[in-house]
């Protein structure tokens, strides 16, 4: 595990610059003065920009922006999460989203940055790993198979929040501007792409010790499966099924009976782990400064508990992200997912005093991923954004979930599938339908960012997510919000880009 969290670390801090801020993003560049078509010489180098393409996945926590989003910029749209922090004007973007009133010029826009530098940086690797002379060609294979999933990993995320974007293979030229996809035409090549990576069959199905952190198939065959069920893609489902069934069983993952252990850095790549994105803190260097500099992670203290005791174990934090109460009581008490993912701080340590509780404080937290003592530890530079708590972006779990649910959408059985998570957690629920499904990966996925797309792909958000059924809301999610409005600064510099509905 910290073989590769290493690997990645030491070869971000002196890869080639492959693109740089602003528009430059999607400008290809190196630190050499070679012409770019004369730097990609030997395989040592067309490894570095891989590592390139991966480094995009740290900066999805913070890029001058509490971005966050593959955990909390989703669940604060969802129904158990909250905005919290100092109060209603701390982070407005992530209250505004939490709200549903984002605009073209007040969002997280940086999301589409850091996700079209990922885009570009894998472009790269697929453009140029074909000239590398005498590359061995399982191993060219490989590198284009995981260039080729990195890139439709950041045009999911983009896709899901802000569905009709610019899309592209192949990096652009002056004046980078390329042609806006419609959202299902986003999908169609994401997908595509992915099949031809499975076709290749180049992956392996687990990542062996020391390599901890790449595309795998089993990762690919996780995207596909978000990708597939989002859309709704009914003639995908079968295949779907047939890839979560593949995982399941090659024997090469399973769930731990410790789900609190999960969390835990010791918990880190562990059986049930098909794919996170890795964080260190040892020599970390990241800082406010350099906020893109390889390292550890901000999250943790962005939704740390304010006013930790040192003898609790916790850090004090800045109370984003709180858990509402409904969702600790969803669970019934022998539930180890409960006290195994939320903390309930004042029934376990000494009461926060109250001048340190936040806005929309509850006193519970996400324990899963929270900032603890000693969670950076070794860091170089700022200790806040060096935390070394990895991000479990695909788990086992989800694999018999997804399993689970396609069975059910193509007329099957997958209660043998559901049952395997429901025993693991002690978990006495009765009901195998897709409503079932859903209840349970609310459940299981809780503050994973999970819960938003659900209720989206099922057709339940208007309804949960109305006004009335929340505490803090006063506008409730409708199909209009499914979609974000394009940045403003996006459609400034491409008069062809059309904005999103109702923006």
């Amino acid at each position: 595990m910290m073989i590769m969290k290493k690997i990645f670390f030491a070869l971000s801090a002196c890869v080639v610059l492959l693109s740089s801020c602003g528009k430059d993003f999607v400008t290809v560049k190196h630190n050499s003065s070679e012409p770019m078509d004369e730097y990609f010489i030997d395989e040592s180098r067309i490894y570095q920009s891989l590592v390139a393409a991966y480094d995009s996945l740290n900066w999805l926590d913070y890029f001058d922006q509490y971005v966050n989003a593959l955990t909390l910029t989703s669940d604060v749209m969802a129904d158990d999460i909250y905005a919290g922090g100092s109060n209603e004007g701390d982070q407005p973007s992530i209250v505004k989203t939490h709200y549903y009133t984002l605009t073209s010029t007040e969002q997280l826009d940086r999301i589409w940055t850091i996700c079209y530098s990922g885009v570009n940086r894998s472009c790269i690797v697929l453009e140029y790993v074909d000239r590398v002379p005498g590359m061995d060609e399982a191993l060219k294979n490989r590198y284009i198979a995981e260039a080729t999933v990195l890139k439709a990993f950041y045009y999911n995320i983009m896709w899901k929040y802000w569905g009709n974007i610019p899309y592209y293979d192949k990096n652009l030229t002056a004046p980078y501007i390329t042609k806006q996809f419609t959202a299902d035409e986003v999908y169609a090549k994401c997908v595509e792409n992915l099949e031809k990576v499975f076709a290749m069959d180049a992956l392996p199905m687990k990542a062996v010790a020391g390599e901890e952190g790449r595309v795998t198939k089993a990762m690919a065959y996780m995207l596909y499966a978000e990708m597939v069920m989002y859309q709704n893609d009914t003639e995908r489902y079968p295949q779907a099924l047939a890839y979560m069934e593949e995982i399941i069983n090659s024997g090469q993952y399973a769930l731990v009976e410790d789900f609190a252990g999960i969390w835990l850095e010791s918990g880190e790549w562990g059986a049930e782990s098909i794919w996170e994105i890795n964080y260190t803190s040892e020599g970390a260097p990241r800082s406010w400064g350099s906020p893109l500099t390889t390292g550890g992670t901000v999250y943790p203290m962005l939704i740390g508990i304010p006013g930790a005791t040192e003898a609790s174990g916790f850090s004090d934090g800045w109370g984003f992200g709180p858990v509402a109460k409904h969702a600790y009581d969803m669970y019934a008490e022998d539930d180890i997912r409960r006290d195994g993912g939320i903390l309930h701080y004042n029934s376990v340590y000494d009461p926060i005093p109250e001048d340190k509780w936040r806005w929309q404080g509850t006193g519970y937290y996400l324990l899963k991923y929270v900032a603890r003592r000693n969670g950076n530890h070794g860091q170089i530079a700022d200790g806040d954004m060096n935390h070394c708590n990895n991000i479990r972006v695909y788990r086992y779990a989800e694999t018999l979930l997804n399993a689970a649910e396609l069975s059910v959408l193509t007329g099957k059985d997958g209660s043998q599938y559901l049952q395997q998570v429901r025993d693991r957690a002690n978990c006495k629920d009765t009901g195998s339908d897709q409503a079932a499904i859903i209840a349970e990966r609310r459940k299981e996925f809780l503050g994973e960012g999970k819960r938003y797309w659900d209720l989206v792909r099922t057709g339940m958000a208007e309804t949960v997510l109305a006004a009335g059924t929340h505490e803090w809301r006063t506008e409730g999610w409708h199909a209009g919000k499914k979609y974000w409005p394009l940045p403003q600064a996006e459609v400034d510099k491409d008069p062809n880009l059309v904005q999103n509905v109702g923006y």
